[in-house]
């Protein structure tokens, strides 16, 4: 299954429909050892933050830093592991043992996180710091349930320019996918064609010494086993 950009932000190509990109949540902290990196305590219950669904990117483009982010380095990396809901419609508050009957498909993902932005410039709320245009790149395609076999028994690595920097398994996470999914749906409506972004593992680059950011001319490359690998150039607003 493919995703492609229209008019309206970017499509996702699936046997029963294409499905639009629609809403994006983030899952924090839910690998022990980024938690520790960033000096914290694993968290007790998910996590969740969201994105702008236009910060949606394809394999190819250009991660583009804006310029209210070029004041101070601050743009990080995140490899992830995207669930993509719409299998069966609206999902609300689904039950863990049915949560795999809502899922559309998995994919590659880059939680772009511009981090002044995220800590301090927004009253200690995610949305701004995650949510810039082109700073969720997914793909190379959205793979199907059956192709994908145990979610959490895949290897997730981020590249920057070769040098590998982010290399870990998804069986790591804290609260696994059924979790992620009852809970993100328990009271709340998510329409077809929700992202969920499920979790980071170490390696970041605000938390590396010294401090690894993103510049003009970078090359970074998110890989998931059986999924493939989504290559984005960082380009500087001009």
């Amino acid at each position: 299954m493919n995703l492609r950009r229209t008019g309206e932000g970017v499509v996702l190509e699936s046997p029963s429909g294409d499905v639009l990109i629609r809403h994006v949540i983030g899952v924090g902290m839910n690998y022990a050892l980024h938690a520790k990196e960033q000096g914290k305590a694993p968290p007790e219950r998910p996590v969740f933050f969201t994105k702008n669904a236009y910060s949606a990117a394809l394999d190819g483009e250009d991660i583009v830093i804006p310029r209210v982010c070029q004041d101070r380095p601050q743009v990080d990396f995140e490899a992830e592991l995207a669930v993509v809901l719409g299998a069966r419609g609206a999902a609300k508050d689904v039950p863990r043992e049915r949560a795999y009957e809502h899922v559309l498909g998995f994919a590659a993902a880059n939680d772009v996180s511009a981090r002044w932005w995220q800590k301090e410039g927004s009253g200690g709320q995610f949305y701004r710091g995650k949510s810039f245009d082109t700073f969720c790149p997914l793909g190379p395609r959205l793979a199907p349930p059956q192709a994908v076999g145990d979610p959490h028994a895949l290897r997730v690595r981020c590249r920057v320019n070769g040098q590998t920097m982010q290399d870990a398994s998804t069986g790591d996470m804290i609260f696994d996918i059924p979790t992620l999914i009852a809970e993100a749906t328990r009271g709340t409506t998510l329409p077809p064609g929700t992202v969920i972004l499920t979790g980071t593992p170490s390696g970041v680059g605000m938390a590396r010494t010294p401090q690894v950011f993103l510049n003009e001319g970078d090359v970074v490359e998110i890989e998931l086993e059986k999924i493939g690998v989504i290559r984005n150039r960082v380009r500087v607003e001009r």
